[in-house]
């Protein structure tokens, strides 16, 4: 993206930040003002309480990189960061007021309404989630129209290199555009309509022609030598650097920096569930499990019934399935195939399997068939975020090919998980699907867990893998 559009885009960014900050705290008083008309004063006296705010607003985003240039986010992604730096922004101004200003807010009634105060921070966090997120809409709508954009060169060899760049043009990202790819190891990669630029040599000069914003690397095989090497090219002309390494190596390479005395030490990355987080994690199964089950429980009853009059058999499916540590636990389904579905052994789901029933379908492709597993939530069995269980015949399959496959049994199972709303379920890719569990594993959050409880609502009508 040219300079311009850059500062363009962060000064539309600071404005709507600062409008509404401002609009949040006239809000505030006239909440407050309703409310309880003798302890507030004209707007007029909140002026430099709002200032205040709306300039630790900008700094604290700016110390936090929220004006960096980064692709377009959702509005969750807007709220979290939204919810941290109005917080601390509100205290440091709120502290700057009592310390400078102790007469400038309500003089002559009260030092500090605090219900003024309280909702100025909820309306603040509220409106910049809404600006932020209309920001990112109106970027996306520019960039859409070839606006904008960043420019990519993708610097990769045979079927890596293909790869990265059919990920990048049929990504729904419209943030960025693939100029062309430099051919390294000697192997072409042969994509349609789109240049080969030169070889690693000719990095410098490309940048330069092309007004290159960003240098994809995707050379998992390279070695450090040759890495460091391209890099350095790619640095001579100040350009995003991204290095794309292979699965296995993501894997393999989760490490975090720490130091022992001065001595800087890699160490890696451990399970981030431990200790009172486990307690965290279960306080919000339960209340995510317990109310759901009760109030789905007319809906789970007429479930059951509509199963019981379309075919014979049980209303539930009960299979075995590998859980927390590795140790198997019966998991609950309502059952949506025949009786004698697995007659010839286990096998996977498929969009137009036979063994399905009429009610199965829908139910599976709704999601409806994993209701059941609230029990298993309640049991302690299941999470209602984490890596989806699988039985025990493919999981011993799966360990002996996937790296580090069986770490994901560090954490109990879930309803639902990281892989499963980016579109990884179904008879999708084990090892991308291992990815996703161990990035979860290793970054988990109570937002996380929030975030991905939500957007699984969002992907019941949208994906198109449940089946």
């Amino acid at each position: 993206m040219k300079g311009r559009w850059r500062w363009l885009f962060t000064l539309f960014q600071v404005f709507i930040d600062f409008f509404a900050i401002g609009a949040a705290v006239f809000a505030a008083q006239r909440v407050q003002r309703y409310i309880k008309p003798e302890s507030v004063d004209r707007f007029l006296h909140y002026a430099p309480y709002a200032l205040l705010f709306a300039l630790v607003v900008i700094l604290t985003s700016y110390l936090r990189r929220g004006y960096h240039w980064q692709r377009p986010s959702g509005i969750l992604d807007s709220f979290s960061k939204a919810l941290g730096t109005v917080t601390i922004a509100f205290l440091v101004a709120l502290a700057a007021v009592v310390f400078f200003l102790p007469d400038q807010i309500n003089p002559g009634v009260a030092p500090f309404p605090r219900g003024f105060l309280l909702v100025s921070w909820g309306l603040g966090v509220g409106f910049i989630t809404l600006g932020r997120w209309s920001y990112n809409l109106f970027v996306h709508l520019l960039q859409r129209r070839g606006i904008g954009r960043q420019k990519v060169l993708v610097v990769g060899s045979g079927d890596i290199g293909r790869m990265l760049i059919q990920k990048l043009q049929g990504s729904h990202d419209a943030g960025h555009r693939v100029v062309g790819y430099i051919e390294a190891n000697g192997e072409e990669i042969r994509v349609a309509d789109l240049p080969r630029l030169g070889l690693p040599s000719d990095i410098p000069e490309v940048i330069e022609q092309y007004a290159i914003d960003e240098v994809v690397i995707g050379l998992p095989e390279a070695s450090h030598r040759e890495l460091v090497r391209i890099i350095s090219l790619c640095e001579r002309e100040k350009v995003s650097i991204k290095v794309f390494p292979d699965v296995f190596q993501i894997m393999a390479t989760e490490v975090s920096v720490s130091d022992l005395a001065g001595l800087p030490l890699l160490s890696v990355r451990d399970v981030a569930l431990r200790g009172w987080k486990l307690s965290l994690k279960r306080a919000y199964d339960l209340a995510i499990a317990v109310p759901a089950l009760i109030f789905l429980s007319p809906f789970m009853l007429l479930i059951a019934l509509l199963i019981k009059l379309e075919s014979p058999g049980p209303v539930f499916y009960i299979q075995e399935r590998m859980g927390l540590d590795a140790r198997p636990f019966p998991m609950i389904k309502f059952r949506s195939m025949r009786i004698d579905a697995e007659s010839r052994g286990p096998g996977w789901t498929t969009p137009d399997d036979p063994r399905k029933t009429r009610l199965g379908t829908i139910l599976r492709k709704l999601s409806v068939d994993e209701l059941p597993q609230l029990i298993n939530v309640i049991r302690g069995d299941m999470s209602v975020v984490g890596p989806r269980p699988e039985r025990p015949v493919y999981v011993e399959q799966f360990r002996q090919y996937i790296p580090r496959y069986m770490e994901r049994h560090r954490e109990k199972a879930g309803m639902t998980g990281w892989a499963q709303i980016n579109g990884l379920r179904g008879d999708t890719s084990i090892v991308e699907r291992t990815k996703y569990d161990l990035w979860y594993i290793e970054n988990w959050s109570l937002w996380l867990d929030f975030k991905i409880t939500l957007l699984t609502f969002v992907r019941i009508f949208t994906d198109r893998n449940a089946y």
